[in-house]
């Protein structure tokens, strides 16, 4: 199915075959046209890293930037345009590795985007060491006799900060992959959709079987919208709950709080003010 996000000509990726992030390109290009996005009002901000390469298969705006760096380059974009759609969009070792800090602060501002991180459990750019999140005793290129560190753990750090809208899914799972992505993308709030995906070169613990044995979904029943109960589904390691896993609407935006925008709402380049002020205004915040 082609669609607005295709290129003419796609050019050739660098992903290895059977590689967890085609089926995350594809079910992105499927949910931003279902959305009916214009691909020139979107922005995609990335890093460093194989997920980082998505942003360069898309036809759209992208900024490709500094390993860590997704989260205040997508900071910037927003608050200087709020009419944009902006996406940070990277690896677990790109948003919460050389990006956690980023990571920890974009939630507390509650910036209006979508962070789509790509969770593989290995960093695959360069040649499997472990990543942020891969698991204990996992065996890697760097890591001989196994990683002995806590894996981190972005669903609870991000519901523990009150997160606007935290989620998990499956690259495996295209079409839950695509509701929760439209329902990210659409939300006004930060919102994280942690992605299950393997690596098939550099990982040969959590392959896609692993993934599909040790994940589960939660029920028509559970409220996401409880924050203790969302935690104690963010502490499951058995095995990991996929799907929407918090919401909390009630916060406001960045944009919302900057004075810059209170009594206008245009974007700063649509008007003929004192940069030094607008400067003034942006940092009193």
């Amino acid at each position: 199915m082609k669609t607005n996000f295709d290129f003419d000509q796609i050019p050739e990726t660098a992903w290895c075959p059977g590689c967890g992030n085609f089926a995350i390109l594809k079910v992105m290009k499927e949910a931003l046209d279902e959305l009916n996005i214009d691909p020139k009002k979107l922005v995609i901000s990335a890093g460093i890293g194989q997920a980082a390469k998505t942003s360069q298969y898309i036809n759209s705006n992208c900024f490709n930037g500094l390993h860590g760096r997704a989260l205040p380059v997508a900071t910037g974009i927003k608050a200087s345009n709020p009419e944009l759609i902006v996406i940070a969009e990277g690896g677990d070792g790109d948003m919460y590795g050389e990006g956690g800090n980023h990571f920890i602060h974009a939630i507390r501002r509650n910036i209006d985007i979508a962070n789509i991180v790509h969770n593989n459990m290995v960093y695959g750019l360069t040649l499997g060491q472990a990543s942020p999140t891969s698991r204990r005793g996992s065996k890697t290129t760097l890591q001989l006799d196994g990683v002995f560190l806590e894996p981190f753990n972005p669903i609870a750090v991000a519901i523990s900060l009150n997160a606007s809208f935290v989620a998990r899914a499956f690259s495996g799972d295209r079409k839950q992959l695509k509701e929760i992505l439209k329902e990210a993308v659409n939300h006004k709030g930060y919102a994280l959709v942690d992605v299950f995906h393997p690596c098939v070169s550099f990982n040969k613990i959590n392959t896609f079987k692993w993934f599909k044995d040790n994940t589960y979904y939660v029920d028509e029943s559970y409220d996401n919208t409880d924050k203790m109960s969302a935690l104690e589904k963010a502490f499951e390691t058995d095995k990991f709950p996929l799907g929407v896993i918090y919401k909390n609407g009630k916060n406001k935006t960045f944009s919302e709080n900057l004075k810059a925008y209170k009594n206008d709402k245009r974007p700063l380049y649509k008007r003929e003010v004192n940069l030094k002020k607008v400067e003034k205004l942006l940092l009193s915040n």
